[in-house]
């Protein structure tokens, strides 16, 4: 099912996952929902992206040890999501971009929310998703769209 040969015989994945995970936050996002809201409504005209409903951000309360609440924010995109959860008492944020927009400018779209955040110190993941994404259609019939 992994064959390697197909895999590399690719010549473009599905999309981009890009994950950062950024430490020593000090900015005002991790407090600020409207501020948190603000970047979610402006971060995917951006990068090119389009929102195709209003960003969500809620404030979560403490839930263990290891999570002392904080901010999550959340937009779904044409292309796919855009998410963050804070950590003020931590001063620890998680941000979640998934798109099939291959050609995003990934190093732009960092340097963005490392500044946003204002993260001097950050862990940053980019995975390409869908390595074996078909080229075609595989099965007849409408858009899973047109079923709603």
């Amino acid at each position: 099912m992994n064959d390697l040969s197909s895999i590399a015989a690719r010549h473009e994945p599905f999309g981009v996952h890009l994950m950062i995970d950024g430490y020593d936050a000090d900015g005002s996002l991790m407090t600020d929902p409207d501020g948190l809201r603000a970047l979610l409504e402006t971060l995917p005209g951006e990068m090119g992206m389009h929102a195709i409903c209003a960003p969500t951000v809620v404030s979560v309360g403490p839930n263990c040890h290891k999570d002392p609440g904080g901010l999550s924010g959340f937009v779904m995109i044409a292309e796919s999501h855009i998410s963050f959860h804070t950590f003020p008492a931590r001063a620890f944020v998680t941000i979640d971009l998934y798109t099939c927009q291959t050609g995003l400018d990934r190093q732009r779209t960092i340097d963005r929310l490392l500044r946003a955040f204002q993260l001097s110190d950050a862990d940053v993941h980019v995975q390409e998703r869908g390595l074996r994404y078909p080229a075609e259609n595989l099965k007849p019939g409408g858009s899973a769209a047109a079923a709603l």
